[in-house]
């Protein structure tokens, strides 16, 4: 199974380019994020994607997320939203026993105090999936970096958003509910691996990011996770997608 999470930044201005990873990585699950745009403004090459089961959670110009489940693999998917959904920011879908999700946390940067709420109400929605037996693959822009190694030296600043101690330690709570960081697990020793670069000083092209996009799944499904890259030249996104493959369940 393989599995693809983005930040598009942009869903009107990303088609060609979201068409092309499509196309080329034949994903069976696709998690997008910000893309800015109700679901009337989603091209209609987007909108009924051939081969899947498409859910828009969008209202305008900010935020907004999208997931789409090969429907060959997914026949009776159940989409909704978890009730810390706000400012379209979550859309899951339930298929059997199995959760999948697409979130974009927020910033931060214009309201600290909602990421927290959000980052806790993360933690209770885990708990309470994995509390009914069921397992969880959660996927998106988390805004958060788990360590200093997950920022290049040049981008740590002491108490920036994104790196303080107190929304890592949140992070690490909603992992401590039973997820698996796959990217990290499968490369723990990868001080380069980034997911996010600011647009400026040509940082993407030297990799000088920040790691904030994740793919993370429950321990049963993430001891099947084969690889993890990281598209670094894929698109024109300030995120590249992140492309987790996972072994076939026995």
């Amino acid at each position: 199974m393989k599995v693809v999470t983005w930040n598009v930044n942009g869903i009107r201005a990303r088609q060609a380019q979201v068409l092309e990873l499509v196309e080329r990585e034949r994903p069976d699950v696709i998690c997008l994020q910000e893309i800015k745009a109700k679901p009337e403004q989603i091209p209609e090459a987007l909108c009924h994607l051939t081969g899947y089961s498409c859910y828009w959670h969008g209202a305008g110009g900010y935020s907004g997320v999208g997931l789409h489940l090969r429907t060959e693999r997914f026949a009776a998917a159940q989409f909704g939203h978890p009730a810390f959904d706000h400012e379209t920011r979550v859309v899951q879908a339930t298929v059997g026993d199995v959760v999948l999700a697409s979130i974009y946390v927020p910033n931060g940067g214009k309201d600290y105090a909602a990421k927290i709420a959000f980052l806790r109400a993360m933690e209770e929605y885990v708990a309470s999936i994995h509390g009914s037996g069921r397992t969880l693959i959660l996927c998106g822009d988390l805004n958060v970096t788990r360590t200093d190694r997950d920022v290049h030296p040049k981008e740590r600043k002491a108490n920036a958003i994104g790196q303080r101690p107190d929304e890592r330690e949140l992070l690490e709570r909603v992992l401590s509910c039973g997820l698996i960081d796959v990217g990290r697990a499968l490369e723990p020793e990868n001080d380069e691996l980034f997911t996010w670069w600011a647009p400026w000083r040509n940082l993407r092209q030297r990799n000088i990011g920040w790691r904030i996009d994740y793919v993370l799944a429950s321990a049963p499904l993430a001891d099947g996770a084969l690889s993890c890259p990281v598209l670094r030249e894929h698109g024109t996104s300030d995120h590249a997608p992140v492309v987790a493959t996972f072994r076939e369940p026995d």
